[in-house]
């Protein structure tokens, strides 16, 4: 991940050397910006940062129902399967998709029912705040859920 990270400041920073000449030949030269990713080393790491709480309740495994706290990079916490949901919520964010926007109040959904589970996860996700909440009344939650396991658990 910082990798990742230290590379994009690289080819961001070699796009805007080979860009500055050209664009300050016509004009006088006027003082970049300073890059956020040289000050404080930390704060692109920080502005990237995992940390959910998640609640779940009758999910028909009793074992997996309760409050589990996921840290990513690294996988931690005392969720029962924190590096494989810190890999899901990353494959998540290199497809460029959001697992955490709620159903589209226009979707046709199946009128199923998947069982009483429901689940909150709140806190940050790459950075970004995170206040999802999850259940199983219809195709639409049902699916929903399915493409989030193993951060919520498989529900009975």
């Amino acid at each position: 991940m910082l990798r990742r990270l230290t590379l994009t400041a690289v080819a961001s920073l070699a796009a805007l050397s080979a860009a500055a000449p050209a664009a300050t030949a016509a004009s006088p030269l006027v003082p970049l910006p300073p890059l956020p990713v040289l000050q404080g080393g930390w704060s692109m790491v920080q502005a990237t940062e995992t940390r959910l709480t998640v609640t779940v309740s009758e999910s028909g495994n009793p074992a997996a129902d309760g409050v589990f706290e996921l840290e990513c990079d690294p996988a931690g916490g005392s969720h029962p399967s924190a590096q494989r949901a810190c890999d899901l919520l990353d494959q998540a964010a290199e497809s460029g998709g959001n697992p955490f926007v709620a159903t589209d109040r226009n979707a046709m959904c199946t009128q199923q029912a998947g069982g009483p589970a429901s689940a909150r996860v709140q806190g940050t996700w790459r950075g970004e705040v995170v206040d999802a909440r999850f259940s199983r009344a219809n195709g639409c939650e049902i699916s929903r859920w399915n493409n989030l396991v193993p951060v919520l658990p498989s529900a009975r």
